[in-house]
């Protein structure tokens, strides 16, 4: 039934019979025939069934969120179990906001050294994307905020806290200043995140708490993307402290934002299940001895 629920399950996630039958590996009859067999053991339909998928019953509803409890327990086990045969290994899927990519070489650098049977996978995630990927299994820990917005049912390891910098050629005329204020930012001709990001949220709720309501004249998901308009001169970005010595080079600066001051929590995260994969347990234990000096006292 295991491998019945995980071809439901990714059905689910899909939303489409084909989709679904590649991420499988499986043709598409035999990932119909089995969801098929899983309602007749159920004794429900799952599945609405048109001309193509069209959604989960009710029931199916509820069959996935067993589902996605079986699935997660099932492999644990099997991961247990291997390890104890022979040694740390699997795969490890992590999903990080785009903000925190130039850090988490600290994070999985380090332990892909200390486990070097563990194939590790890393994704640039939305933090709903984080979150959303986690409770459907399609990853396996993630690298977001902790503190601004509702994270739901995970465990959570801080890892440092995130200040930001205005990003600016030097040529812009604010190269003589130390700092810079949120309205000095506001009023230049920014290039940001995307809405969807939280990145983005937080930067708005600043600069509206300072009663401004900057508009960024070109948006994207790419932090990359950001710091090439920046080198054009005609742009400024806001970038947290820590990407500065990937974005920052001889000739941009990153001056630091104050009046005031704004720092947020970012750390690790992976879904609240005990017990833990033992993949999982020594991602968290690593976490934890390389986080910011302070924040596990």
């Amino acid at each position: 039934m295991i491998d019945k629920l995980e071809m439901f399950i990714a059905l689910a996630n899909e939303r489409h019979f084909g989709r679904a039958a590649e991420s499988c590996g499986v043709t598409q009859p035999s990932l119909s025939g089995a969801i098929r067999q899983l309602e007749d053991q159920l004794g429900v339909q799952l599945v609405w069934r048109g001309s193509r998928f069209q959604g989960l019953t009710p029931e199916g509803q509820r069959v996935l969120e067993w589902a996605l409890r079986i699935v997660a327990d099932a492999r644990t086990m099997k991961e247990e179990m291997r390890a104890a045969r022979h040694g740390l290994s699997g795969n490890l899927r992590i999903g990080v906001i785009p903000t925190a990519l130039s850090m988490v070489v600290d994070l999985t650098g380090r332990f892909a050294l200390h486990h070097p049977n563990v194939r590790l996978t890393i994704q640039s995630r939305s933090s709903y994307e984080i979150l959303s990927a986690l409770e459907r299994l399609e990853l396996d820990a993630g690298i977001t905020y902790l503190a601004n917005e509702p994270l739901g049912r995970v465990t959570t390891v801080p890892l440092y806290h995130e200040g930001y910098r205005l990003l600016i050629r030097p040529d812009g005329g604010l190269d003589t200043r130390e700092t810079v204020t949120w309205a000095e930012v506001a009023a230049q001709p920014l290039c940001l995140l995307t809405g969807d990001m939280q990145n983005r949220r937080i930067l708005n709720h600043h600069m509206a708490a300072a009663a401004l309501a900057p508009q960024a004249m070109i948006e994207s998901n790419s932090v990359i993307t950001l710091l090439a308009h920046v080198l054009t001169g005609h742009w400024a970005s806001v970038i947290p402290d820590r990407l500065t010595e990937v974005m920052a080079p001889d000739r941009l600066l990153a001056i630091p934002i104050e009046d005031p001051s704004a720092r947020h929590l970012v750390g690790l995260v992976t879904p609240a299940r005990e017990p833990h994969t033992p993949v999982i347990a020594a991602l968290l234990d690593h976490a934890a001895r390389i986080a910011e000096p302070g924040l596990h006292e």
